[in-house]
């Protein structure tokens, strides 16, 4: 059984449905990194001193200062758990849209929605059910840790997924951000749509590997036995060159890499063959 990370209710209406949230991705696990001193490997030390008195300080002696003109506001533990927010522990429904309103740039992080034990799971089913059959997500706030997100309600399956999201006013403006105009050639647009079809093929998410990892595993591994790591080749810039040329030759590898397989390329073939029907013309009588 996963561990919850937060504990709380859906609240839309009147009608509330305790849930708990789990988290549903993670990062790579990897090395974990320290500073050291180059010339002799000693490891470097942070402290968190007191620029007043001069002392290393306890971290049970630490709180939050805002600095508001020359003064320092200092808000305790104590004092951020007196927030008056209502999403603090309430998921809070505040309508229901269309799926297909946010651009995915205000995607943040992802929970999965479970109930807790002995919770009756009707207004779960009908909350999710409902969505579904509207094809509509529900837009809410949500204190998780110390700040107030937007997030998003969607079906997922069986289940309901929390999506934390960027306020509107975190994304940034597409404004001043050089893009093309260019005017294309159809042979060229349709080169480029059989370039994407040859290389998604026999795509599958399964396949991806995260090649930071690997290459810094092998790097330590060849640092720990004294062995030369490996060059990095660096991409150089590319000069301008053919478009239709470069499609052309990208399409070969492609379809080499991805070659059609026994079934499809038989249903090519019988398409290929079939003639279409001639058109008949009634003969007159009389």
């Amino acid at each position: 059984m996963p561990q919850s990370a937060w504990t709380g209710s859906i609240s839309f209406g009147l009608v509330n449905v305790p849930v708990q949230l789990y988290r549903a991705t993670e990062t790579h696990a990897g090395p974990d990194f320290h500073q050291v001193h180059v010339p002799d490997g000693g490891r470097i030390r942070l402290k968190r001193y007191c620029e007043v008195e001069d002392v290393e300080v306890p971290l049970h002696e630490i709180a939050r200062g805002i600095e508001v003109g020359r003064r320092d506001v200092v808000l305790t533990s104590a004092d951020m758990d007196r927030l008056p927010l209502p999403s603090k522990f309430v998921v809070d429904v505040q309508a229901f849209v269309p799926a297909d309103t946010f651009d995915p740039v205000q995607f943040d992080q992802a929970y999965y929605v479970g109930l807790p034990r002995r919770t009756p799971g009707k207004p779960y089913v009908l909350l999710r059910e409902a969505m579904r059959e509207r094809g509509q997500v529900a837009v809410a706030k949500v204190t998780l840790t110390t700040r107030e997100s937007l997030a998003i309600l969607r079906v997922v399956g069986d289940m309901l997924v929390l999506q934390t999201m960027l306020w509107p006013d975190e994304v940034r403006s597409r404004a001043g951000v050089p893009t093309a105009d260019d005017e294309i050639h159809p042979n060229e647009m349709k080169m480029t749509i059989s370039l994407m079809h040859a290389m998604s093929r026999d795509f599958r998410f399964e396949d991806l590997h995260d090649e930071y990892r690997r290459a810094l595993e092998e790097l330590v591994d060849a640092k720990l036995h004294g062995e030369q790591p490996g060059e990095i080749r660096r991409p150089r810039r590319a000069p301008a060159v053919d478009i239709t040329k470069v499609l052309a030759e990208s399409l070969a590898a492609a379809e080499a890499a991805h070659p059609v397989h026994e079934p499809e390329q038989a249903a090519k073939k019988t398409a290929a063959k079939k003639a279409p029907a001639k058109k008949t013309t009634p003969r007159r009588t009389g």
